[in-house]
């Protein structure tokens, strides 16, 4: 697995599958008994190098008696940033995620949301070249998820590196360049979504009742007509050149046209091939391996 710089990667999987287990190894939170990896260059455990990573745990707990600018000095404190550049990047931060007007409130006065921004703010405030979120929406309503999201592409758009572990399908499918799912310890999948999704792309031409039997005789091999469904036609593999003639064809024949649409899978059912696609022969989720890197 290898996390290019200045995208937003997502690692995906279900529960139990090794997620926020491998976080957790790439943040030396806990170690494995066997690793093989690098980030930014440098072995996963390089002291250094973790100074360039900004981390936001699954289950973050924050002092409920300070006050969100006091949290976030108090973290970039922990990363060894200096005082002078604390108190500047807090009131940066702080706008940056909308959390300006609340600075003075106590954090154990937010909700779910709301620390979640607080906590990815402190994860940015030691300027990371490497953001790591685990879980940033779970539990986050969708007014938070959507401000969360929007913030995300915000820090993507500036050439922040982003790694997110989620089981949030839909709102990774909306910020991520590339995903990997992982089933059992092991990357089942990796790449762009288009990619991943390229051999399910399809056409889909809905009509006005059932397709007339002449019509469909005449439409051509490359146009399948759903047995359950006889008013959809769907073309697999097409462009939007090879559909206009069947199209054309269709208008000819005084059938009426309702729609025209290009399909692909969902990020939902590529997970769901990736998770049953995986035999019982996978590995145990002791098998973690692999390398997050920026090249």
């Amino acid at each position: 697995m290898r996390v290019h710089e200045g995208e937003v990667f997502g690692l995906l999987g279900p529960n139990g599958a090794g997620k926020s287990t491998l976080v957790k190894i790439l943040m030396t939170v806990i170690r494995p008994s066997r690793l093989q990896g690098s980030i930014l260059g440098k072995p996963v455990g390089h002291k250094p190098t973790l100074k360039k990573v900004g981390y936001l745990p699954e289950h973050h707990r924050f002092p409920k008696h300070l006050r969100a600018g006091e949290v976030l000095d108090y973290f970039a404190a922990l990363s060894g940033v200096p005082r002078s550049v604390r108190r500047r990047r807090t009131d940066e931060m702080l706008e940056l995620v909308g959390m300006s007007d609340w600075k003075k409130q106590r954090v154990g006065e937010f909700s779910k949301g709301m620390q979640q921004r607080i906590g990815i703010a402190q994860a940015l405030m030691n300027d990371p070249s490497i953001l790591m979120l685990d879980e940033p929406t779970d539990g986050v309503d969708p007014v938070g998820r959507m401000e969360i999201r929007d913030l995300l592409i915000r820090l993507r758009d500036q050439g922040r590196t982003i790694f997110i572990n989620s089981h949030l399908l839909s709102e990774l499918e909306m910020v991520c360049n590339r995903v990997a799912i992982m089933v059992k310890g092991r990357v089942s999948m990796e790449g762009t979504i288009d990619d991943l999704t390229s051999a399910s792309k399809r056409y889909e031409i809905v009509v006005d009742g059932d397709l007339p039997p002449a019509v469909e005789a005449s439409i051509g091999e490359d146009v399948s007509v759903l047995e359950s469904d006889r008013s959809r036609l769907v073309l697999p593999n097409a462009d939007s050149h090879k559909v206009q003639p069947i199209i054309d064809h269709l208008r000819s024949s005084g059938v009426v046209i309702e729609s025209v649409q290009p399909v692909r899978e969902s990020l939902e059912e590529l997970f769901m091939r990736a998770v049953h696609s995986t035999g019982e022969d996978a590995a145990t989720p002791g098998a973690i391996k692999g390398k997050v890197s920026q090249s």
